[in-house]
Protein backbone atom coordinates (compact mmCIF):
# COMPACT_ATOMS: atom_id res chain seq x y z
CA UNK A 1 0.00 0.00 0.00
CA UNK A 2 1.26 3.27 -0.94
CA UNK A 3 0.05 6.90 0.48
CA UNK A 4 0.89 9.75 -1.56
CA UNK A 5 0.01 13.45 -0.43
CA UNK A 6 0.96 16.74 -2.79
CA UNK A 7 1.34 19.82 -1.96
CA UNK A 8 2.65 23.53 -3.03
CA UNK A 9 -0.48 24.44 -5.30
CA UNK A 10 -1.80 28.31 -5.07
CA UNK A 11 -2.30 30.83 -6.80
CA UNK A 12 0.21 32.73 -8.84
CA UNK A 13 -0.33 34.88 -12.31
CA UNK A 14 -0.15 34.52 -15.86
CA UNK A 15 3.91 33.50 -16.19
CA UNK A 16 4.59 32.62 -12.60
CA UNK A 17 6.12 29.40 -11.56
CA UNK A 18 4.86 27.13 -8.78
CA UNK A 19 6.61 23.97 -7.65
CA UNK A 20 4.08 20.92 -6.53
CA UNK A 21 5.84 18.41 -4.32
CA UNK A 22 4.62 14.68 -3.80
CA UNK A 23 5.61 12.39 -0.85
CA UNK A 24 4.99 8.70 -1.09
CA UNK A 25 5.11 7.02 2.43
CA UNK A 26 4.41 3.08 2.72
CA UNK A 27 5.95 0.16 0.40
CA UNK A 28 6.28 -0.05 -3.50
CA UNK A 29 8.75 -2.64 -4.76
CA UNK A 30 11.58 0.37 -6.33
CA UNK A 31 11.66 1.51 -8.83
CA UNK A 32 8.52 2.24 -10.08
CA UNK A 33 6.73 5.02 -11.49
CA UNK A 34 5.47 8.26 -10.44
CA UNK A 35 3.32 11.15 -12.39
CA UNK A 36 1.32 14.10 -12.46
CA UNK A 37 -2.02 14.31 -13.81
CA UNK A 38 -4.44 17.58 -13.98
CA UNK A 39 -8.50 18.12 -14.18
CA UNK A 40 -10.39 21.05 -14.95
CA UNK A 41 -14.35 21.33 -13.65
CA UNK A 42 -15.99 19.51 -16.79
CA UNK A 43 -13.13 18.67 -18.44
CA UNK A 44 -11.65 15.09 -18.50
CA UNK A 45 -8.29 14.19 -16.44
CA UNK A 46 -5.22 15.08 -18.28
CA UNK A 47 -1.39 13.40 -18.37
CA UNK A 48 0.75 15.98 -17.06
CA UNK A 49 4.26 14.28 -16.38
CA UNK A 50 5.76 10.96 -15.74
CA UNK A 51 9.13 10.00 -14.37
CA UNK A 52 10.35 6.40 -13.48
CA UNK A 53 12.35 5.82 -10.35
CA UNK A 54 14.89 3.85 -11.22
CA UNK A 55 18.56 4.93 -12.05
CA UNK A 56 18.16 6.16 -15.19
CA UNK A 57 14.98 8.73 -14.20
CA UNK A 58 13.41 8.60 -17.63
CA UNK A 59 10.64 11.52 -17.84
CA UNK A 60 7.72 11.60 -20.43
CA UNK A 61 5.85 14.90 -20.92
CA UNK A 62 2.17 15.82 -22.14
CA UNK A 63 2.42 17.74 -25.01
CA UNK A 64 0.68 20.89 -23.85
CA UNK A 65 3.47 20.79 -20.83
CA UNK A 66 6.47 19.56 -22.32
CA UNK A 67 9.33 22.49 -22.11
CA UNK A 68 7.36 24.90 -19.30
CA UNK A 69 6.88 21.88 -16.71
CA UNK A 70 9.93 19.56 -15.19
CA UNK A 71 9.49 16.46 -13.43
CA UNK A 72 11.43 14.92 -11.31
CA UNK A 73 12.73 12.44 -8.32
CA UNK A 74 14.51 12.46 -4.74
CA UNK A 75 14.66 8.87 -4.24
CA UNK A 76 16.34 9.87 -0.48
CA UNK A 77 13.07 11.57 0.36
CA UNK A 78 10.74 9.81 -1.53
CA UNK A 79 9.78 12.74 -3.00
CA UNK A 80 8.49 13.54 -6.79
CA UNK A 81 8.60 17.78 -8.03
CA UNK A 82 6.92 19.61 -10.39
CA UNK A 83 8.29 22.35 -11.76
CA UNK A 84 6.27 24.39 -13.40
CA UNK A 85 6.89 27.75 -14.87
CA UNK A 86 5.32 29.67 -17.74
CA UNK A 87 1.83 29.31 -16.02
CA UNK A 88 -0.68 29.78 -18.23
CA UNK A 89 -4.26 30.44 -17.15
CA UNK A 90 -5.26 27.29 -19.10
CA UNK A 91 -3.03 25.40 -16.64
CA UNK A 92 -5.53 25.96 -13.90
CA UNK A 93 -6.49 22.70 -12.40
CA UNK A 94 -6.65 19.90 -9.90
CA UNK A 95 -3.48 18.20 -9.51
CA UNK A 96 -3.01 14.73 -8.85
CA UNK A 97 0.06 12.38 -7.63
CA UNK A 98 -0.18 9.21 -8.82
CA UNK A 99 2.28 6.31 -9.03
CA UNK A 100 2.22 2.45 -10.19
CA UNK A 101 5.22 0.10 -10.97
CA UNK A 102 5.64 0.85 -14.73
CA UNK A 103 5.34 3.83 -17.07
CA UNK A 104 3.93 2.43 -19.70
CA UNK A 105 0.74 3.45 -21.04
CA UNK A 106 1.15 5.86 -18.52
CA UNK A 107 -1.06 8.75 -20.20
CA UNK A 108 -4.14 6.68 -19.92
CA UNK A 109 -4.54 7.15 -16.57
CA UNK A 110 -5.04 3.75 -15.20
CA UNK A 111 -2.53 4.24 -12.10
CA UNK A 112 -3.12 2.26 -8.74
CA UNK A 113 -2.69 4.54 -5.96
CA UNK A 114 -3.76 8.46 -6.24
CA UNK A 115 -3.10 11.43 -3.75
CA UNK A 116 -5.82 14.04 -2.61
CA UNK A 117 -4.95 16.41 -5.33
CA UNK A 118 -3.36 20.38 -4.65
CA UNK A 119 -5.38 23.30 -6.54
CA UNK A 120 -3.29 24.85 -9.00
CA UNK A 121 -4.96 28.65 -10.07
CA UNK A 122 -3.14 30.54 -12.64
CA UNK A 123 -4.97 34.13 -12.94
CA UNK A 124 -5.06 36.39 -16.41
Amino acid sequence: QLRLLESGGGSVEAGGSLRLSCVASGYMYNPYCMGWFRQAPATEREGVAAIYTGSDKTTYYGDSVEGRFTISHDNAKNTMYLEMTGLKPEDTAMYYCAADSFCVGWLKGNWRYWGQGTQVTVSS
